[in-house]
C-alpha cells in the first residue's frame, strides 16, 4: 500500500540538527553515495553518514575541489562525474556496480537552481537535465546494487519551490514557451517529488524505498546564480549580511537544512514506508495550493504524474 502523505510524529522538528537526527545511528558496514556531496547541505550529510560508521562515496564533477573540502574525513572516497553528462553517470555507476557492494544509501544532493538558460548535449534544458534527468539515470543504473542491499533508501533533495510549477508534459525543455528560470527550477523540483514516488512504486518489493523532502531555505553555493537584488528580495540576510536563521519560517543553518535528507535516509520510524514527500524531519502534508506554505503541491503527489514522469524519463534517458 502507498505511504499516506501525513505526519508521523517523528519527535523532531524545524530546528532539528544532523547530530541530533543520527544520534544512536551506527551505519558501519554499510555503503552510501551523496551526490553534491561536497559543498553546502550535501558536505553535512556527507560528514554525517560518515561519522555514524558509513563508508560514503562522493560522486563529483569537481573531484579536486571535493577532495579539499572533505580530506578531514574518514572513510570517504571521492569520484568523477557530472550529472549533465549521460556517459560520465554510466561510467560512474559501472564502477561502482563492478565493485559489487551492495548500496544502502542513495542521496540525490546536488544540483543547480534559477540558472540562466544551457542545454545538455541531447537539448535537454539543464536544470531538469541535472536536477532530475542525471539523477533518475544514476539511480536506474545503481539499481542492482540498492536492491542488493537488503533495505536501501534513495533520498531524492527536492525543495518547496516545487511549488512554483508542475511539470509541462508538452513542453518539459522550453522550446515552445519563453525560458523562465524560476519555472524551470520549479519544473525540475516537482520532478524530484514525482521520481521519488515512481521509483519506490518499483523498488518497495526489493526493498528499496524513496524519499523526497524540503531541506529549508539555506543560503548556500546554490544560490550562486542569484544576484544581490534577488538574495534581498528573499529577505535572506541580517542587517549585517549574514544568513537569517529562524527555523519556524524555514530559514535554517546548513546542519539543520541536512537533517531530513538524514531523516529520511537513517530513520528506523521510516522502515516500511517510501515515496512520500518530507519536511522538518517528517512526513509533509498535502498543501492546499498556497505557494511558499508547508506541504507538497498536488502536482508533486500525484502516482499518474509520477508514472507519466517516469515514461518520459525513459525515453529520454534509456534507462528503465
Amino acid at each position: 500500500m502507498p505511504t499516506p502523505q501525513q505526519p508521523i510524529g517523528s519527535g523532531f522538528g524545524p530546528a532539528t540538527t544532523a547530530d541530533e537526527v543520527m544520534a544512536g545511528i551506527d551505519l558501519s558496514g554499510r555503503l552510501a553515495v551523496v551526490t553534491g556531496g561536497y559543498s553546502g547541505l550535501g558536505l553535512v550529510t556527507t560528514r554525517a553518514l560518515a561519522a555514524a560508521g558509513a563508508r560514503v562515496v562522493v560522486p563529483a564533477r569537481d573531484p579536486d575541489r571535493a577532495r579539499a573540502a572533505i580530506a578531514d574525513a574518514e572513510g570517504v572516497e571521492i569520484a568523477a562525474m557530472d550529472l549533465i553528462d549521460p556517459e560520465s553517470v554510466d561510467a560512474f555507476a559501472t564502477g561502482l556496480v563492478a565493485r559489487g557492494e551492495p548500496v544502502s544509501i542513495l542521496v540525490h544532493s546536488a544540483g543547480i537552481m534559477a540558472s540562466p538558460l544551457a542545454r545538455d548535449a541531447a537539448g535537454r534544458e539543464a536544470q531538469f537535465a541535472v536536477n532530475h534527468l542525471g539523477h533518475y539515470r544514476l539511480a536506474g543504473r545503481l539499481m542492482p546494487v540498492l536492491r542488493a542491499a537488503g533495505g536501501a533508501r534513495v533520498v531524492a533533495v527536492s525543495s518547496r519551490g516545487h511549488q512554483i510549477a508542475g511539470i509541462d508534459f508538452d513542453d518539459v525543455d522550453f522550446l515552445a514557451r519563453p525560458y523562465d528560470k524560476w519555472i524551470a527550477y520549479g519544473q525540475s523540483k516537482t520532478a524530484n517529488a514525482l521520481f521519488a514516488m515512481g521509483l519506490d512504486a518499483r523498488g518497495r518489493r526489493d526493498g528499496v524505498r524513496a524519499f523526497s523532502l524540503h531541506p529549508g531555505q539555506i543560503l548556500t553555493d546554490l544560490a550562486r546564480h542569484l544576484s544581490s537584488e534577488e538574495i534581498a528580495r528573499f529577505d535572506a540576510l541580517d542587517e549585517q549580511g549574514r544568513p537569517k536563521v529562524d527555523p519556524a519560517r524555514g530559514m535554517k543553518t546548513p546542519e539543520q537544512g541536512a537533517a531530513t535528507s538524514l531523516w529520511c535516509a537513517t530513520s528506523p520510524r521510516l522502515d516500511g514506508l517510501g515515496g512520500v514527500y518530507c519536511e522538518d524531519c517528517d512526513i509533509a502534508v498535502r498543501n492546499g495550493g498556497e505557494t511558499g506554505r508547508k506541504g507538497v503541491a498536488a502536482w508533486a503527489d500525484d502516482p499518474a504524474l509520477a508514472e507519466r514522469l517516469w515514461r518520459l524519463s525513459q525515453d529520454l534517458a534509456g534507462v528503465g
